[in-house]
């Protein structure tokens, strides 16, 4: 299939083309993220606590599968633009191979550590009870995960966006039918509580993985995935790697953050804890619409910069960042005016919920800004930089903020963990920014 529409379709219609349907495909993802959340708060506030403590660590499942799966994707992208198909074709086969290595020993890993892990942010039996009820059955479909993931980015690689969008979209419908069903016992279902909205998390990866590889099979096919090709080339392997080590890294900092972030609010009340879990499923809405712009332009980056579009890439840059600003401005409006709706989703304790809109306030501050940094790691990460890319989120998810959040709760309790969010963002956009405006002078100027 001829993919050159990628370096000569207009900027803006072809940024729209391939990063609306994921933003959209974000967006529901969100809205899973919500409604499940939303059903296990019904069950208690130690469901949503367990839930808020294991999030970190089921986290590192897609971390390690969308790291990788980025290297994987500005490697054919990149391949593609330099018309190198068989190196496309061992990028895509070989990146199937390793994911679903890594998908295995998450598996492995999770049910050895997880009640070692739990046990350092809780003492309460039954939150760690039915933490570890939900992340053994979590870890157990981590394989189907990362190669659900891999096809994901090489979809997203070749412009297959409105078909990962399908696919995306049947995860998440399932999720969020078989939620109350299995948690409540609806009609014929069992009623199986905080397992049940693992099971259809899990259902969920498992569709989803089926609807990959019905399109995978079905279309004319832009890439091969072959066994012969999965055969380790360390050429190949040094390129995935590359930018999908600091891809990995990047993902897992948040699930890092959140727990030396629990740890400190731990130490005042659990409450807090359960407010900053409450707060990151709220905030997956605004940042994973806008990681749907990231996803659409990634691609494109990569394409470009493989076929010597220097041009091209830094205007697909500047479009994902203004999209990327808009939904950031979409997000902060909302923390302002209907805090109070969106928190009470999920508690109806009016001591949690006056907790929830300051956090959602204080940390709002920051959204706008944050789209710097966003965009620029992922357009980084097209064009296979991902050092500088793990450099930007490094400084926004350790660097700064974890030593603010330490310092100001000190001096304002609670509340300075919420400040140290928009003083990170705002040093790490403008780091962002310049880190940005020093690499694209290493573009290939083409008129």
């Amino acid at each position: 299939m001829n993919q050159t529409f990628m370096k000569e379709k207009k900027i803006l219609p072809l940024v729209l083309s391939m990063a609306l349907p994921m933003v959209v495909s974000m967006a529901v993802n969100s809205l899973y993220n919500i409604i499940d959340s939303y059903f296990i708060a019904k069950l208690s506030e130690d469901a949503m606590t367990a839930l808020s403590l294991v999030f970190p660590a089921q986290n590192i499942i897609t971390s390690v599968a969308v790291g990788f799966g980025v290297g994987i994707n500005a490697a054919i992208a990149f391949f593609l633009g330099a018309k190198e198909q068989k190196t496309a074709d061992l990028a895509a086969s070989q990146g199937v191979f390793f994911n679903l290595i890594h998908g295995i020993l998450l598996t492995i890993l999770g049910l050895l550590g997880m009640k070692s892990f739990l046990s350092m942010y809780t003492n309460n039996t039954n939150v760690l009870s039915l933490a570890l009820t939900y992340a053994n059955l979590v870890f157990l479909f981590a394989p189907v995960v990362t190669v659900g993931i891999t096809y994901e980015k090489i979809f997203q690689a070749i412009g297959w966006m409105k078909e990962t969008m399908v696919c995306m979209l049947v995860g998440f419908v399932t999720n969020i039918i078989l939620d109350p069903l299995l948690i409540f016992g609806i009609g014929p279902f069992p009623k199986w509580g905080i397992w049940g909205a693992a099971f259809a998390t899990g259902s969920g990866q498992v569709l989803t993985l089926v609807a990959y590889f019905i399109f995978y099979y079905r279309k004319p096919r832009v890439v091969h995935i072959t066994v012969a090709d999965c055969k380790p080339d360390a050429s190949i392997l040094k390129r995935l790697y590359g930018v999908g080590i600091p891809a990995t890294l990047n993902m897992a900092l948040p699930s890092f953050l959140i727990s030396v972030l629990n740890a400190i609010l731990a130490g005042f009340s659990e409450t807090y804890v359960m407010v900053l879990g409450v707060y990151y499923k709220l905030q997956t809405f605004i940042y994973l619409s806008a990681t749907g712009i990231v996803q659409g332009i990634r691609p494109l980056v990569g394409y470009n910069y493989g076929a010597g579009e220097g041009k091209r890439v830094r205007k697909i840059y500047a479009t994902g960042l203004v999209l990327t600003v808009f939904l950031m401005v979409l997000g902060t409006t909302l923390s302002w005016i209907m805090p109070e709706r969106l928190f009470g989703l999920f508690t109806t304790n009016a001591t949690t919920l006056s907790l929830g809109v300051e956090a959602l306030h204080i940390i709002s501050i920051g959204f706008i800004i944050s789209a710097i940094s966003v965009t620029t790691c992922g357009a980084l990460e097209g064009i296979g930089m991902g050092l500088p890319s793990l450099m930007i989120s490094l400084l926004r998810y350790s660097i700064v903020i974890m030593p603010a959040a330490f310092v100001l709760s000190r001096i304002f309790g609670a509340t300075g963990v919420w400040m140290a969010f928009p003083i990170a963002e705002t040093i790490t956009g403008i780091a962002s920014y310049i880190i940005w405006c020093k690499k694209r002078k290493s573009f290939i100027m083409v008129s």
